[in-house]
């Protein structure tokens, strides 16, 4: 969605590039201290975390002032 990559959000989030890889791969889960670095990162980035809804959780990209949804 961002086109963002490992690198970016590691530096974005202050979080090593191994964790990330880790945390995506499964190998290990994430204190909560880093997945609140990373979900700040990417709210940051335009990220949206949608609270369960009956439909499940879920993230979209934050809709830019101004933006027409006719596009």
């Amino acid at each position: 969605m961002l086109r963002m990559t490992r690198n970016e959000l590691a530096e974005a989030s202050q979080v090593a590039v191994a964790t990330l890889a880790d945390f995506e791969s499964g190998k290990r889960s994430p204190h909560p201290r880093t997945i609140s670095a990373i979900r700040s990162a990417l709210e940051t980035a335009g990220v949206e975390f949608i609270a369960e809804n009956g439909g499940g959780a879920g993230v979209r990209l934050r809709k830019i002032a101004g933006e027409n949804d006719d596009t």
